[in-house]
């Protein structure tokens, strides 16, 4: 039989993990606690299992634990968690990508054994995550008892599990922003610049579009080294230097992100030549 599961926390990974869960019999959804009793009946109702309580104390011990709270609040969470129920013996985990599972210090001088498990997706439309879960990969990490448990019960709700090591936990979550956050601030730096050279908006967009999918589609298929082109990558210095002079004078913290990215760029294109 499934162990059983209380889910602490209503937000959006709560909610989305929670219908995953209960969808999958991955875990048999016992309790979702929360702040208040009518957060938990919402989280509860869009889970449509569980049964709804407000504290940590109403709520009935269980085999599994998951934490799905923000990352501050892991440590005050699991310590009031310990203070009010029996752990010994049981899992507790959160889904934090930039908290190892060593957050957990007060349930595991409880007895429980821990671990963390990152579900590498957007949680901003918990019902989509649910019904198109399948094939998420997670980054777990944890004591083996802990994972012995929670691997085949995510893999049984679609998941793809990659271990991680929890010393580099931050290091780990930092490779997400890379991917992701500072994509984004690149790309805007660069219809920023076309908007300068008197390009509007929409046509910037434009102009931006191939270049920056076809950049990613060839990193994806054929390596970031392979995929490197442009003027650092030509070992074209005058042009680099002169583009940076230029995007400073245009706008001088452009023109620092600008500089920060010729080094690391120049380390590929070594690497892209070593290769070839």
């Amino acid at each position: 039989m499934a162990a059983t599961l209380n889910l602490v926390g209503a937000g959006h990974v709560g909610r989305a993990l929670g219908r995953v869960f209960a969808a999958s019999g991955a875990f048999a959804l016992q309790d979702v606690g929360a702040r208040s009793a009518a957060s938990a009946q919402a989280a509860v109702d869009v889970i449509g299992a569980g049964h709804a309580c407000a504290g940590l104390a109403h709520m009935r011990p269980a085999q599994v634990w998951m934490l799905a709270v923000g990352d501050d609040q892991i440590g005050p969470v699991c310590a009031a968690l310990a203070g009010a129920q029996p752990l010994a013996g049981a899992v507790v985990f959160h889904c934090s990508g930039a908290k190892a599972s060593s957050e957990l210090q007060p349930a595991i001088d409880a007895g429980a054994l821990v671990a963390s498990v990152h579900p590498v997706r957007s949680f901003a439309d918990p019902a989509a995550v649910a019904a198109d879960f399948a094939g998420t990969f997670c980054g777990i990490e944890g004591d083996p008892g802990a994972l012995a448990l929670l691997e085949p019960a995510f893999e049984a709700a679609g998941a793809r599990l990659v271990r991680i090591d929890p010393a580099a936990k931050t290091v780990y979550h930092a490779a997400a922003v890379f991917a992701s956050n500072y994509l984004v601030t690149v790309v805007d730096a660069a219809l920023r610049a076309y908007q300068a050279a008197g390009v509007s908006p929409a046509v910037a967009r434009e102009l931006a579009r191939p270049l920056a999918t076809e950049a990613l589609a060839n990193v994806f298929r054929l390596g970031p080294e392979a995929a490197l082109s442009g003027p650092v990558a030509r070992g074209d210095v005058a042009t680099v230097a002169r583009q940076h002079a230029a995007v400073t004078g245009w706008d001088a913290p452009t023109g620092q992100l600008y500089e920060a990215l010729v080094a690391p760029t120049a380390d590929l294109a070594r690497r892209k030549h070593g290769a070839s």
